[in-house]
This record gives structure tokens, C-alpha cells and sequence, in this order.
């Protein structure tokens, strides 16, 4: 038995700023809420680590 992943691309369907969590949950098959929360977590401190994960996925994961 195969099974077909998908690639990781920015969900245009289930999206708030660009994509990524969203698109993060379909390709792992978990709600995007997680995503959305470890990036709130990793913001917490100063801010820097979340955005700049986030702007350098936003960058690089191709959109739908």
C-alpha cells in the first residue's frame, strides 16, 4: 500500500496572513489552530523568532 503525499504549499483556502499555517495543517493533517498557536508561542519572547520563521516560510513554500 502507497500512499501519495502532498507538497507543502501555502493554503489559499485556509489562510489569515499568508497561508502558512494553513498550509502546514493539510500537508500534516492537523488543524491549523496547533500552527497557529506554536507561532503565537514562538512570538511570546520578544517576537523575533515567530516572524522571522514565518517570513522566511512565507518566502520559500510555493502558494497553491
Amino acid at each position: 500500500m502507497t500512499t501519495q503525499r502532498q507538497a507543502l504549499r501555502r493554503s489559499k483556502n485556509n489562510r489569515v496572513v499568508a497561508g502558512v499555517c494553513g498550509g502546514l495543517a493539510e500537508f500534516f493533517g492537523v488543524s491549523a489552530f496547533w500552527f497557529r498557536f506554536a507561532f503565537a508561542l514562538a512570538l511570546i519572547p520578544g517576537g523575533v523568532p515567530g516572524i522571522l520563521v514565518y517570513l522566511v516560510m512565507m518566502m520559500i513554500v510555493p502558494s497553491e
